[in-house]
């Protein structure tokens, strides 16, 4: 009776989030971890974690994951310097996400607006100064951004590449003068953009106010990602720009929570030189001498390739998730933790 309740539920999703007919089933979306090609070990946890969970924090283990998340064309993630928010972000007065939420849409498809605790330019949480936007899969820095240029912002959204997007070389004007009344400073009018310097992120729910174990989870998880990128050279703080690095922030509620934790990577092209390396097949002296590779200077911006969406993540996930999912694109718990994502280079998405 109680699978019976459940499958009329997915049922239910499915039918409110829509199938495009582009939808990838499960085993395709991405690559899934093989021992064969990648080691032994490639699917087990880590068994010397420093961080765990309360014993109190329990989720949904029972519920099918994946092709329930509802599609999104362009993700984008406002800095606040915060990591907690008012429950509906669109609510946080004063704010870039307030003022989208009034703007009007883009017109390349859905929009989906994080918050996030990216360090805004004057250094506090106030509202009142120009802040800092991310826009993806564009992986395109956006700055001084003001509620009164939103509207060119969204302009921008609209020039940009979506999740459905062909792998092409991106060109976004670096600087853009926005349409405001005189006789608003010229400091204001001029938005700049840049290619933002990471190679990949990794995204973290954090806000407790919709959920507790949001709060719990993401510095956890970050202080365990961070364990595992920083002997790589790849880890980044929120100050840190240096190239070639994965930035690791929190972001807003993005549905789920009951799954927690909530994990979004998004990933480069071939992020590290390392998507076709077969681990399994190497020595232990090979291994050791698989390094990621830097960007080369010069080389064309596609934007991110993949966004890998999981769910139920915890301590002991995090070391294979750095080592195959970050660095090789690879799922290693699809059946239990992909709630969904995109590969625009095959042209395939969970929706």
């Amino acid at each position: 009776m109680a699978s019976g309740i459940k499958s009329l539920i997915n049922s239910a999703k499915a039918l409110y989030i829509g199938n495009s007919g582009s939808k990838a089933e499960l085993p395709d979306l991405f690559p899934v971890v093989d021992k064969e090609i990648d080691g032994e070990d490639c699917d087990r946890d880590c068994s010397s974690c420093v961080v765990q969970y309360p014993k109190s924090f329990k989720i949904d283990e029972t519920d099918a994951l994946y092709g329930f998340v509802k599609g999104w064309s362009t993700h984008v993630l406002v800095a606040t310097g915060k990591s907690d928010w008012v429950r509906d972000v669109a609510d946080e007065k004063g704010s870039i996400m307030q003022a989208i939420s009034h703007a009007k849409a883009p017109s390349n498809g859905r929009l989906m607006v994080s918050a996030s605790n990216i360090p805004t330019p004057h250094r506090t949480t106030s509202y009142s100064e120009p802040t800092t936007v991310l826009v993806l899969p564009a992986f395109a820095v956006v700055e001084n951004v003001t509620p009164a240029t939103v509207p060119t912002l969204v302009s921008i959204i609209n020039d940009s590449p979506t999740n459905t997007s062909p792998l092409e070389p991106i060109s976004i004007p670096p600087s853009i003068t926005a349409h405001l009344p005189e006789p608003t400073p010229a400091m204001l009018k001029d938005i700049t953009t840049r290619p933002s310097p990471h190679r990949a992120l990794i995204l973290l729910c954090s806000q407790k106010t919709r959920d507790a174990r949001c709060g719990q989870s993401a510095p956890l998880l970050r202080k365990e990602f961070q364990r595992h990128l920083a002997p790589l050279g790849l880890y980044r703080d929120l100050d840190d720009e240096r190239p070639g690095g994965v930035g690791i922030y929190f972001i807003s509620h993005v549905g789920g929570h009951k799954y927690s934790a909530n994990v979004m990577i998004y990933r480069r092209p071939d992020a590290f030189g390392l998507d076709e390396v077969e681990l399994g097949k190497l020595t232990e002296e090979e291994r050791q001498r698989v390094v990621p590779i830097k960007p080369q200077e010069g080389e064309d911006d596609l934007g991110a390739a993949q966004c890998i969406w999981l769910a139920r993540v915890k301590p002991e996930d995090c070391e294979g998730i750095v080592k195959f999912t970050v660095l090789q694109g690879k799922v290693v718990k699809p059946q239990s933790q992909l709630r969904g994502g995109f590969d625009r280079g095959r042209g395939l998405m969970s929706w």
